[in-house]
């Protein structure tokens, strides 16, 4: 075998390039320069399609058909019904109404007055937006949450509302 010398092997490697090139080329022309390519501009309205009329055909193929057929779902879940919902709507309790009107108030409505600490127990004084004061003490329903107080401390009112365990805290001011 002979051997190429280096500018021969620039020289094809030059055609080859040049080659790839023009078949590049070519193949952009034959897409964009070919008419039956693109879809039509025109619009054809068929109209609709005739209804079939099934008894017919299955009759020809020899199937009898059955009775018709109505679901039962007694006893029976529906499937496109969640689960999860119906568990929740179970699980929540009805509000009750309030009695008083502290459980009428969200507690941000509240300011914390006064708390008395004394050995017939605790109380402490609240004071709403309208600036009348209420007394309470540990067991008093408070909140529209149904909150009720369970700690009346030197510094602080500890309130549960519901079933959360968060307790919440009325702070006294200085």
């Amino acid at each position: 075998m002979t051997r190429l010398r280096k500018s021969e092997k620039r020289k094809n490697k030059g055609t080859v390039k040049l080659a790839g090139a023009v078949m590049l080329l070519a193949v952009i022309c034959v897409f964009f320069c070919v008419k039956g390519a693109f879809a039509s501009s025109e619009v054809v309205y068929k109209g609709p399609k005739p209804k079939k009329d099934l008894p017919s055909q299955l009759t020809t193929l020899g199937i009898k058909p059955a009775g018709t057929y109505t679901y039962d779902r007694r006893g029976k879940t529906d499937p496109f019904k969640s689960f999860i919902a119906e568990q929740e709507a179970t699980t929540k309790k009805k509000r009750k109404t309030p009695r008083t009107y502290l459980e009428t108030l969200d507690l941000s409505q509240l300011d914390l007055i006064a708390i008395i600490v004394g050995p017939k127990g605790n109380f402490a004084m609240v004071r709403d937006a309208k600036g009348l004061g209420y007394v309470i003490k540990k067991g008093t329903p408070i909140g529209i949450h149904g909150g009720v107080v369970s700690q009346v401390k030197e510094k602080e009112i500890i309130i549960r509302e519901g079933s959360k365990d968060i307790p919440k805290k009325l702070y006294a001011l200085p």
